[in-house]
């Protein structure tokens, strides 16, 4: 995107170091889950939104540099990873500081969806990859597609924000957790499907390549 290029070429100019936006992204991140955690869902918003705007930075300037590390690579990896299941469970919690809390068995069963939901999905990207040799959302043109929307942390703060609008933190993290079952069962039956046609002799084929 012409915005993370201008962002790139600026602190390649600054001599701002990948890792060191990484660490400043890394903060960020753990502001945000402050704020998501004491309803200040607002100011989490905007914060959050400045780490993912530098968590694209920093993988470009370090190509674009050629100052790509091991260090770097698994720390913006791990961030990645790691963050969004405390987001959530954060988001959460904050609803009750917000004004709208969840019920406790409605609060237990939004953690459980999301945190079984984030790592099968985690699972079956990873068993795809071992198994067909390639991530499973360069399958076909519909998988591709698909990760556009997908529960992934993107797509999921955007419908929080949505409901956030309209003053419903509560339906937005419900309606994060639903989105996440409705996506690890559209994973889970691409790696069935594809699964199926290997069996029968299919070799399977990025639609990209």
């Amino acid at each position: 995107p012409e915005w993370a290029f201008a962002l790139t070429r600026l602190a390649a100019r600054l001599g701002i170091t990948p890792n060191g936006v990484t660490a400043i992204g890394s903060v960020l991140c753990i502001v945000a889950t402050v704020a998501f955690w004491h309803g200040w869902f607002w100011a989490g918003l905007g914060i959050g939104l400045a780490f993912m705007v530098l968590d694209t930075v920093d993988g470009k300037l370090a190509r674009c540099t050629i100052t790509s590390s091991k260090l770097g690579n698994a720390w913006d990896h791990g961030v990645d990873l790691v963050h969004p299941p405390f987001w959530w469970w954060a988001w959460a919690a904050g609803c009750a500081a917000y004004g709208r809390p969840l019920t406790d068995s409605t609060f237990w069963a939004v953690i459980a969806a999301m945190l079984f939901g984030y790592v099968a999905q985690r699972l079956i990207e990873g068993a795809f990859i071992v198994r067909f040799g390639m991530h499973i959302h360069v399958w076909r043109r519909f998988d591709s597609w698909f990760r556009l929307f997908t529960a992934r942390r993107n797509p999921n703060m955007v419908i929080l924000f949505a409901l956030l609008l309209v003053g419903r933190p509560d339906w937005g993290i419900i309606a994060v957790a639903g989105w996440t079952i409705l996506s690890l069962l559209v994973h889970l039956a691409r790696l069935l499907q594809a699964m199926a046609l290997s069996q029968d002799g299919r070799k399977l084929t990025s639609w990209l390549a």
